[in-house]
């Protein structure tokens, strides 16, 4: 649609149609059937510029070419929704038009030049097509990874007033990994209370999963213990159930810290 438009603009720009600008009563020019927006504010007299009656007539207080064919040439930048049903178009003409020609044909010499085609769009679907698959091998090697994570922790976990507790600092690339071997550790084990932390380019995350039976036998809360022990620590924030939360902090110099003091919640 948006180049249906630049179509019909620029055909009437190459017309070469006369400008008409006339100062016209308000209803007069209602009459005329010139366009206009609907709840905003007019005088008694009204300017109407006219490009073509069949084609453009509107009450307008800006200023125009004599002619459309002064224009040179049009063609839209962007678009997007202002409101309901509405929606606003941004345009370049004439030099600047030309200008944004340029760097665009510029910009695709270079996307070629790097791809080494003359098929930029096929070489970039191709590059998508062997990031999904890349990105989905990663997935699984992360799985794996992850999956063993939990099972060597829990193969090192220690019973503490009979509950098996896993506490560890482990090296992952992000937070969200904490909540995963989480979820597997989860599936490997019962009667649980593990306490996982993590230094991430200077900042921490911390992860802390508590068995359904232990969280309401010994009145344990997943969520209260980030924001009213772990969060001071390591100076950042958290929350989540009272079985599975997590928190991230600017600070990670103390999650050993964080370890022993969440462990001492259950000897």
């Amino acid at each position: 649609e948006l180049r249906k438009v630049e179509e019909i603009v620029n055909e009437k720009i190459r017309a070469n149609i006369p400008v008409d600008i006339q100062e016209l009563p308000k209803e007069e020019a209602m009459k005329l059937g010139a366009m206009h927006l609907f709840g905003e504010k007019y005088g008694d007299i009204v300017r109407v510029v006219t490009m073509d009656a069949e084609f453009s007539r509107e009450f307008c207080g800006g200023t125009h070419v004599p002619n459309t064919g002064m224009i040179g040439v049009f063609t839209i930048t962007s678009e997007a929704a202002v409101a309901a049903g509405v929606r606003r178009i941004e345009a370049l003409t004439g030099s600047a038009a030309i200008q944004y020609f340029a760097e665009r044909v510029s910009q695709s010499k270079q996307v070629m030049e790097l791809l080494k085609t003359k098929d930029p769009i096929k070489s970039i679907e191709k590059l998508r097509e062997d990031k999904a698959i890349l990105e989905r091998k990663l997935e699984g090697f992360e799985a794996k990874e992850i999956a063993q994570i939990a099972k060597d922790l829990v193969a090192k976990s220690e019973t503490i007033n009979s509950v098996q507790c896993i506490g560890a600092n482990v090296e992952v690339d992000n937070g969200d990994a904490l909540k995963k071997i989480c979820f597997a550790i989860k599936g490997l084990t019962s009667n649980y209370f593990v306490a996982l932390t993590a230094s991430i380019g200077a900042k921490s995350a911390v992860a802390i999963l508590i068995d359904d039976t232990i969280a309401k036998d010994k009145n344990l809360d997943a969520g209260k213990l980030i924001k009213q022990t772990v969060a001071p620590l390591i100076k950042g924030g958290g929350g989540g159930q009272s079985t599975l939360a997590t928190a991230g902090g600017q600070d990670a110099s103390n999650l050993d810290k964080v370890i022993a003091e969440l462990k001492a919640v259950i000897e």
